[in-house]
């Protein structure tokens, strides 16, 4: 299995576990999540580790360090959806 099938798996697992569909957080948790994003300097790297990927120029490590950004993106992008869902049933 490769990392790609493997990062979407774990993705999977993820939303079943988040459950991002079911606003079940408080006020104030929804808030916190939404209310978090990336450092500057972390949207630089990730810039260019996926430019240096799409040229083909990127080393193994530097696609695993990519590889570990999108986990925590998806992780992001998860998180934020069940706070938003959240804000809105509330």
């Amino acid at each position: 299995m490769d990392n790609m099938q493997t990062i979407s798996q774990e993705s999977a697992i993820l939303a079943r576990v988040i459950a991002p569909s079911e606003g079940s957080l408080s006020p104030q948790a929804a808030e916190s999540l939404v209310g978090l994003a990336f450092a500057e300097n972390d949207i630089e790297r990730m810039n260019e580790l996926a430019e240096k990927n799409r040229r083909g120029e990127a080393t193994e490590e530097e696609i695993s360090e990519l590889e570990r950004y999108s986990r925590v993106g998806s992780l992001l992008n998860l998180l934020q959806s069940k706070a938003r869902q959240s804000l809105n049933n509330g």
